[in-house]
């Protein structure tokens, strides 16, 4: 530190040698800072730079892999536990495959924007949309087709959840969206149509370790499409040797079940000769061309309605090389980089060709015989239904679950922001008997491994805890909310249609009392894959209570209204629908109840569904 008098000397005269040489000294290690700084970062551009090249090279061979094991994996688990740590996990970090190869999510992506890595596969944003699109199309014909007087086995026969893969898209689509508030979702009618993909030639040639990854792609891209133009979608022909390529023993159910807007030929020659009499354009996906069946594919292709994609060489169109994350690059001297494509595993295709298949299944009618008058069935769902109870005091803690989701403590409404934790109360509801850490963490992050979530569960819990009260029981590795510290409004109506099914008097009154425990949908606003089977088997409930009681009463203004409200509760139902256009014809109005069923189809084709099954008795309006 300077003295006294240095200062005194440095104020009366401050530009001496002496400080002059100090200030420039100082001056020239600032500069030499920056030159070091932009050195530094220049080279770690570079590193980064070389290390996506790098990724781009063919695989190693196995001696190379088993010589690269021990750093790789260490590598990789150390990036696991930063990704762990940093953020939600979204997807897991790799997935094997059923041919052999493995889809391991591409580091080099740059937004999440531009689309969705999942187990198995990548996929463009808007092939995502389509496939939360169809997998919300697959509800909505569950909706339709559900008969509540029928009978015919419990009220969730057809609730089954539909695969990870589809639930893993629909996670990352929330996450993308809606950040960590995955409230509200386009319906499938508000969906992005597409079609082929445009960023095709007219005809290419896909070779490389992801060709028959980027293959599925193509053709789910386009059949899930064909899902959105139900009156003129973009046919696909493809050879059985190239389907057989693609899915494995999955293409027998294609084969079997029939995918709308895909059609098989037993060889090339036969895919040409249904091409060329298909009006509009069509998309042909073969295996390798042999250089004799060049000169036709060129004809058909000079059309300009054929798009060819072909699984091998050909001796005509584009080639490219396809690495197993989709990029693309053009064979030959130029080798200029193309677009992605979108890229599944067998199993991804498979679980999304199950989603097609459930899409539009065969349909069967089945006559329902109004005069019998079944009552509300329990639930089905081999959970634990707790009856109401009447207690003296209230439990201090209220969750409502029917409607938008409300955690009230001790009067005061509890604010929660993050999904995960909804999700966590709402599972817990939806599963009174308890979840285990696994199931949980399934759930809510579908195709993610267990060990890098469980912690985020344990944290996630624990705030719950703390903000909600001794709530959450955890015993043996199993969570449970405790029946005599909180009420939900979930546990009411399943306790009230439980005693409606065992009632022996006092049936309306029974009913009454499953309609007014509905106060709205089960989570209203979200739209987490696992939600919508606990959705529709609630909503079940509640119709099958308005349809008993409309069948039983003896004015038919009323049960023309409890008709119309239960139409209000599920506006899909095509049962309900042709039991209120039969009672609008009994109070002899059938111009109404003819405008009923006009505007209801309007309904299901706005939603991509045609009509559902009609139950004897109804009005016809074809």
């Amino acid at each position: 530190m300077p003295t006294a008098e240095q200062v005194q000397g440095w104020v009366a005269q401050p530009l001496t040698e002496r400080t002059l040489t100090a200030g420039l000294t100082l001056l020239a290690w600032l500069m030499w800072l920056f030159v070091a700084y932009t050195a530094i970062a220049a080279a770690a551009r570079r590193v980064r730079s070389g290390a996506r090249w790098l990724r781009r090279l063919p695989l190693p061979t196995p001696l190379q892999a088993t010589a690269t094991s021990v750093a790789g994996a260490a590598a990789l688990g150390a990036g696991q536990a930063a990704v762990a740590q940093a953020a939600e996990p979204v997807a897991p970090v790799t997935a094997s495959t059923v041919d052999g190869s493995s889809i391991s999510p591409d580091t080099t992506d740059t937004g999440l924007g531009e689309g969705v890595t999942i187990a198995g596969g990548w996929l463009p944003r808007e092939t995502a949309e389509q496939v939360a699109a169809a997998s919300m199309l697959v509800w909505l014909r569950r909706r339709r087709d559900y008969q509540p007087l029928t009978g015919a086995g419990p009220p969730h026969r057809d609730l089954a959840p539909l695969s990870t893969t589809v639930a893993a898209v629909r996670a990352a689509l929330d996450v993308t969206t809606h950040a960590d508030d995955p409230a509200g979702h386009s319906s499938p009618g508000e969906a992005r149509a597409a079609g082929p993909p445009t960023v095709l030639p007219t005809a290419v040639a896909l070779t490389g370790p992801g060709a028959l990854h980027a293959g599925r792609g193509v053709l789910f891209t386009t059949l899930l499409a064909a899902l959105r133009q139900p009156t003129g979608p973009t046919p696909t022909v493809i050879t059985r040797v190239a389907l057989t390529k693609l899915l494995g023993p999955a293409a027998a159910v294609a084969l079997q079940q029939g995918i709308p807007g895909l059609q098989t030929t037993a060889s090339l020659d036969d895919a040409l000769t249904l091409a060329s009499g298909t009006a509009g354009k069509v998309l042909l996906i073969s295996e390798t061309v042999p250089a004799p069946a060049g000169s036709r594919l060129a004809a058909a292709l000079d059309t300009g309605t054929l798009t060819a994609v072909v699984l091998g060489t050909s001796p005509v169109g584009a080639a490219w090389h396809v690495d197993i994350h989709g990029h693309t690059s053009e064979l030959g001297p130029s080798q200029q980089a193309g677009p992605r494509l979108c890229v599944l595993d067998q199993v991804a295709a498979t679980d999304l060709l199950a989603v097609l298949t459930l899409t539009r299944p065969p349909l069967q009618p089945q006559p329902a015989d109004a005069a019998t008058v079944p009552r509300p069935r329990p639930p089905a769902d081999t959970v634990t239904v707790y009856p109401a109870v009447t207690r003296p005091d209230p439990p201090p803690t209220q969750l409502r679950v029917l409607g938008k989701p409300a955690l009230i403590v001790g009067g005061r409404t509890v604010t929660i922001r993050r999904s995960a934790a909804w999700q966590a109360l709402i599972l817990l509801a939806v599963h009174p008997d308890g979840l285990r850490t696994r199931q949980l963490t399934d759930a809510i992050w579908p195709g993610v491994p267990a060990h890098t979530v469980t912690g985020r569960l344990y944290t996630t819990l624990s705030d719950l805890r703390r903000s909600s009260g001794p709530v959450i029981d955890h015993a043996e590795d199993r969570y449970r909310l405790d029946p005599e510290q909180v009420d939900v409004d979930l546990w009411q109506l399943r306790a009230a249609a439980h005693r409606a099914a065992t009632a022996l008097t006092d049936h309306p009154g029974a009913w009454q009392n499953v309609i007014d425990a509905y106060t709205g949908d089960l989570a209203t606003g979200h739209t987490w894959a696992w939600v919508d089977p606990p959705r529709e088997a609630a909503r079940r409930l509640v119709i099958d209570a308005y349809a008993a009681a409309a069948a039983v009463q003896p004015d038919p203004h009323r049960a023309l209204e409890l008709l119309e409200a239960a139409l209000r509760v599920d506006p899909y139902n095509a049962h309900l629908h042709h039991r209120a256009a039969d009672a609008l014809t009994a109070l002899g109005d059938p111009t109404a109840a003819a405008e009923l069923l006009h505007a209801y189809h309007r309904c299901l084709a706005d939603a991509g569904l045609p009509p559902g099954p009609v139950h004897q008795g109804a009005p016809s309006t074809r």
